[in-house]
């Protein structure tokens, strides 16, 4: 299960976590502006927005987890398991696989307005890129700097919402998860105010009281609404470094840890990686479930009017700093 935010500091970040209990080899991927990008039904595009994130690479095509372009949009995608309806190719529409959504979009437009006209003609459909990978059941939240919608494909139809939280889990849907905040509207990141009686005296003894009643397990539902607590309430900066760093702690809140989510087959769900796109930049900055310490790739440093895909290895073994 994952986690994604979206967060406004002095730039644009956003990121998340993907759980899981085992990895597909991703990789930091650079889609440069010159190398063509291929649909199933959709024929071409030879020249494009350039494209950051991590992605599957199959047979030279990136089936990104989770990316940013060079215009200031950022899109990711997280299991929607058991609402996620994906159908056939429907005549008169743009019919686009699940695997392609994210660089369908990307590579094309540079705000969510943009992208909201897009997801107007877009039927996303079920086809599966090969046969050992059947098209996944997904659903993807998108964001720029004004605002983010999240796109959800159920049995009635395709939903685009307004997501002016920042924030995406996994199950139920999306208007579910709103609603489920409503739970929470007395937790506060201050000092609790005394409403269950004025005839008892109550020892505060301890900071943090306000933040009682929060959820503490890994379902997405919880992990909603402690991402939003912890997002929005977190300070804002005017220097990248303290930025990131706060992006960081944010998800910390809802890091899978080994041992505390085991699955049917007996393997732990951990959190695998975390991205922090500083969308405004072009910079992707990463961390793993062995690798505490921020890794970085700028896109800004590379040929993005190349057009073969650039490629980086997720850097997962421990690296300590030892100071004496």
């Amino acid at each position: 299960m994952c986690t994604a935010i979206k967060y406004l500091s002095n730039n644009l970040y956003f990121g998340r976590t993907l759980d899981n209990d085992l990895s597909y080899k991703e990789e930091i991927v650079i889609t440069p502006r010159r190398r063509k990008l291929s649909f199933r039904e959709m024929g071409t595009i030879p020249a494009h927005n350039a494209i950051l994130g991590v992605a599957f690479v199959v047979d030279g095509f990136p089936l990104y987890y989770d990316a940013c372009n060079d215009r200031g949009l950022a899109m990711a995608g997280l299991n929607y398991v058991g609402n996620a309806v994906f159908g056939k190719s429907e005549c008169g529409k743009d019919n686009i696989a699940t695997f392609e959504f994210i660089p369908w979009i990307l590579c094309q437009c540079s705000t969510v307005e943009e992208a909201k006209k897009l997801l107007s003609r877009i039927n996303i459909t079920s086809a599966p890129f090969n046969e050992q990978l059947p098209a996944s059941q997904l659903h993807w939240m998108i964001a720029d700097k004004d605002c983010a919608v999240v796109v959800e494909c159920d049995k009635d139809g395709m939903h685009v919402y307004d997501n002016h939280v920042g924030v995406l889990t996994n199950n139920p849907p999306f208007p579910m998860q709103l609603t489920w905040l409503n739970n929470y509207l007395a937790v506060s990141p201050k000092p609790p105010s005394v409403g269950f009686s004025d005839k008892i005296k109550f020892d505060m003894y301890s900071r943090g009281m306000g933040g009682l009643g929060l959820p503490g397990d890994l379902s997405s539902s919880s992990r909603f609404v402690r991402a939003a607590f912890t997002m929005l309430n977190s300070p804002t900066y005017d220097n990248t470094e303290q930025s990131v760093n706060q992006f960081f702690h944010i998800l910390g809140a809802v890091d899978q840890t080994r041992g505390c989510c085991i699955m049917d087959n007996g393997h732990c769900e951990v959190t695998i990686y975390t991205t922090c796109f500083d969308v405004t930049k072009g910079v992707l900055y990463y961390t793993s479930y062995d690798n505490r310490q921020i890794s970085a790739v700028d896109m800004n440093k590379v040929n993005t009017e190349g057009t073969a895909l650039i490629r980086f290895p997720m850097i997962k073994d421990s690296h300590i700093l030892m100071q004496n």
